[in-house]
């Protein structure tokens, strides 16, 4: 196979992914190999590839990939959400582009709509997610609306519902006004708001004085009932057993009394508004108080306001300040920092709204879904988590699981013509069950009417591990037995309650055990500057133009040189710019390698045979640490070893010694270690960089069709010895110090020289050391030559004599220079030495410390003298 001169991703990635897919290399189906399982996180069906989901598939692939190679029957499984919220809001845009209104169609209008939507825009992340190498099993892809999965979340509400964990009320829930529907706690996020404090003038009924009321929310006095003193507050002593007006409503509430009530916040005076505060709500509960519900469903007054019916909320904030100020009803305005909760999904302020929504207890499902990940059954890495994950855990409020919304699985509770409502997984179900209660025969299914509403998106994927292998519906199928429980889920920390703990409380409550064995948690990518990446800053590159610019494998090298397991990621191009130049190294370095005329009758050189030896420890040494940090989830310092020891110790080291001369061949016990390295090598980088590998691999020598690095084993590291790599490191340090030395004084290559050791020295590397400082001998003596350079390694003194190659009196000047400096630093040592305050409280280690400095100073100095009188 012709190796092309410089590496073009764009020509080698599309060849082999195809390739994989032809030879169904992804593909998994239960056998006798123990399984690896990885579930994809589904990326909602409006999504297009971003740094993010960069990130994340990366680290699934790199798992998947390494799981092949060691023998095991890896299944990745894609798919996607169907994202109730940011679909329905796609959806209805595209329609209003159209001049479509989405009230003027019916609901299955609506859904042919969605429907064909999903099927034009919802592949195109997974298609995406093969330009960066994904090495899913695609046959086994899918979507959280399609028919086993909606058969599974139907069958489970039904069951939670009969196990009495279901369940229907109005309750406060949070309003999403531009989504027109009902969030959970957990898609509320709170944000710093610069806001402002309104002191409103309540007039106190039948006197000419007025109770001062601060608030944020003025444009809510239209539902005030009641207004709230704490009793122990000595300022409003007065108003205790009074009624009050409200401002601009005129209407009469009175004045209540609970300890509820924070003395220190404003004047102590609270407005009731049951319908639009949770904490409100409570005191209406307690107190009996009317409630006013003065909002539409967009966040515009209703009719029950009675004042600026129609307007939107904030609209009327801005005009009910005008017309209180006009009434002499207010006090003063202040500038106030609060934190406001935002739709996670629309970004706009929730409004808290009194509501009829199903709810699902949690109490009984966090019991059992903590213990497993307290007790590390289920292992987080980092285990920082753990501590977040338990106070939600024990914090947890019942989830609010209906949404306004028509795409979604419809909620199966069925409504019956003279009140109350049956649960059912179908329509015909929910007859004969209708039937039954009633006693009436004659009804159809025409006489039920289906809640409206549906089911939070989260209701689905927190079945993802189990419903995948149809693990509901069949509870004892083939797949379910064989790939469930799955090994590790690769999410981030952002989605831990919404989706990571619901799919544990499954887990357990459905199959009896974890759904993963581990959770990886990714870091968030920021930008250079810290911030987190968005589409609103601009500062989120476009995904598909970094792998087209860098390649895939540049790209993914780039992402997890900087990506520990839960830190950020401050991402910058420079890292897909070093993935990319990383990828240049291995090309060439294999040209170099394959560009050698091999002589059959050689004989190995000593320094090749030492290399060989020392190589192979190297890379066995390496693989146990690389091993080691798959086992910690530490992805990053892994592909940071692999790195280091093909630039430095195979590029480097290994391939500079063995190299032959120039157009001289190389011998064949040599070039076969080299080329078995090199396949080691690639398989070692394989799981992060798989085009490039495959590429070089195919390359080595000739294959089979259908062969692929992807199905190579991984090789088992054999012991290594630490003593020769420890030496081994030691000639590396006397070659770079000769190589110094050659730099400084402007000696070539050609020339040359003779190496004296004058202390202790290995000599089982000298042939290494020779080829690589280009020496004529080495040569063991009590003195050095007049007019040489020396320099220390660990304890031995190494002594190169130049004679004529050096200029004298600058060498001399430079030793001086070098002897004033050690002689300086002598001294700094020796005063902390002979300062008996320190020797006597410092540690022993430190006293050891600044012992050896000493030594080592004095070697050096006596060197250096040693050096200066030869020249002389």
């Amino acid at each position: 196979m012709e190796i092309a001169s410089k590496y073009n991703p764009e020509e080698v990635e599309g060849k082999w992914y195809q390739y994989w897919l032809d030879n169904g290399l992804f593909k998994s189906k239960p056998d006798g190999r123990e399984p690896y399982t990885i579930v994809i996180p589904p990326p909602n069906v409006t999504g297009v590839l971003h740094m993010g989901h960069m990130l994340n598939n990366t680290i699934q692939d790199i798992l998947v990939r390494h799981a092949r190679m060691h023998g095991k029957n890896a299944c990745w499984v894609p798919g996607t959400d169907h994202a109730s919220i940011a679909t329905e809001a796609k959806v209805v845009n595209k329609l209003a582009q159209e001049g479509i209104k989405k009230t003027d169609l019916t609901r299955d209008e609506f859904l042919k709509h969605a429907w064909a939507w999903k099927e034009e825009h919802g592949g195109i992340i997974l298609k995406q997610l093969r330009k960066l190498g994904a090495s899913c099993d695609w046959d086994r892809t899918a979507f959280t609306m399609d028919e086993t999965r909606s058969k599974s979340v139907i069958k489970v509400f039904v069951d939670l519902y009969n196990k009495g964990l279901i369940y229907r009320g109005v309750r406060m829930v949070n309003w999403d006004p531009k989504a027109k529907t009902a969030l959970s706690d957990e898609e509320v996020v709170y944000k710093e708001e610069h806001s402002k404090l309104y002191y409103l003038r309540y007039k106190i009924e039948g006197e000419t004085g007025y109770a001062v009321v601060a608030t944020t929310r003025p444009e809510t006095i239209m539902g005030d009932t009641a207004m709230c003193i704490n009793p122990n507050d000595p300022k409003n002593t007065h108003l205790k057993g009074k009624k009050v007006i409200v401002p601009l409503v005129n209407r009469v509430i009175p004045v209540i009394e609970d300890e509820y009530v924070d003395i220190e916040f404003g004047t102590g005076c609270l407005k009731v508004t049951p319908a639009h505060d949770v904490n409100d709500y409570m005191l209406g509960e307690k107190y009996n108080l009317p409630s006013i519900d003065i909002f539409n469903d967009d966040g515009t007054i209703s009719k029950a306001g009675g004042l600026y019916v129609g307007m939107d909320r904030f609209d009327v904030r801005e005009q009910i300040e005008k017309d209180l100020s006009a009434a002499g009803l207010l006090e003063k305005v202040e500038d106030y920092d609060n934190k406001v909760g935002f739709s996670e999904r629309t970004n706009i302020p929730i409004e808290p709204k009194l509501s009829m929504q199903w709810f699902l207890k949690m109490e009984h499902l966090a019991k059992i879904a903590l213990d497993p990940v307290m007790n590390d059954d289920i292992k987080f890495y980092p285990a920082k988590f753990q501590n977040i994950y338990r106070h939600w855990m024990e914090n947890i409020k019942d989830w609010c699981i209906s949404r306004q919304l028509w795409w979604g699985h419809r909620i199966p509770a069925y409504f019956l013509p003279k009140g109350g409502y049956v649960v059912a997984e179908t329509a015909e179900e929910a007859l004969a069950m209708a039937k039954k209660r009633t006693g009436n025969e004659q009804l159809a299914v025409v006489d039920l009417r289906q809640d409206e509403d549906v089911l939070d998106t989260w209701f689905s994927s927190w079945l993802w591990p189990i419903s995948l292998f149809n693990g509901i519906t069949e509870p004892n199928n083939e797949e379910i037995n064989y790939y469930y429980p799955t090994n590790d889920l690769v999410t981030a920390p952002d989605i831990i309650f919404f989706w990571v703990a619901r799919m544990i409380m499954a887990g357990y409550e459905y199959r009896g055990k974890m759904p993963f064995h581990n959770v990886y948690f990714t870091g968030i990518v920021r930008d250079k500057l810290g911030r987190k990446m968005s589409k609103s800053l601009g500062n989120s590159p476009d995904s598909l133009k970094l792998i087209e610019q860098y390649g895939a494998d540049g790209v993914r090298m780039g992402l997890m040189m900087a990506a520990p397991a839960g830190n950020d990621i401050p991402f910058d191009e420079s890292l897909c710019e070093q993935g990319r130049n990383f990828n240049n190294k291995i090309w060439n370095a294999f040209r170099l390698v394959k560009g050698w005329v091999v002589d059959e009758n050689a004989v190995q050189p000593e320094a090749s045979a030492t290399a060989v030896k020392w190589f192979k420890m190297q890379l066995d040494k390496t693989a146990d640490e690389v091993e080691d940090s798959f086992g910690k989830y530490r992805l990053s310092e892994a592909i940071t070893a692999i790195y280091k020891l093909f630039w430095d110790e195979f590029s480097s080291w290994y391939l500079e010694i063995i190299k032959p001369g120039f157009q001289q061949p190389i011998d064949k016990t040599t070039y076969m270690a080299t080329l078995g390295f090199f396949d080691y090598l690639l398989r070692m980088l394989h799981p992060f960089m798989p085009f490039i590998t495959e590429e070089l691999w195919q390359a080595l020598e000739q294959r089979k069709t259908g062969e692929s690095i992807m199905m190579a084993q991984m090789p088992k590291a054999e012991a290594t010895d630490a003593a020769f790599l420890d030496a081994f490191e030691i000639s590396k340090e006397i070659v770079s110090n000769v190589r110094t030395i050659r730099l400084q004084k402007n000696i070539p290559n050609k020339e040359q020289l003779t190496l004296q050791v004058l202390g202790p020295h290995d000599a089982q590397f000298n042939a290494v050391i020779m080829k690589m400082c280009s020496l004529s001998e080495i040569q063991t003596t009590n003195e050095k030559s007049a007019g040489s350079t020396s320099f220390l390694v660990r304890t031995t003194e190494y002594s190169v004599p130049l004679g004529s190659l050096i200029d004298k009196a600058a060498e001399i000047a430079k030793l001086e220079e070098e002897l004033k400096y050690q002689e300086g630093f002598l001294a700094s040592v020796m005063k902390k030495l002979d300062n008996q305050s320190f020797v006597c409280r410092a540690p022993a280690k430190v006293i050891e410390m600044e012992r050896k400095k000493q030594a080592d100073a004095e070697n050096k100095i006596n060197s250096i003298k040693e050096s200066i009188a030869a020249l002389k």
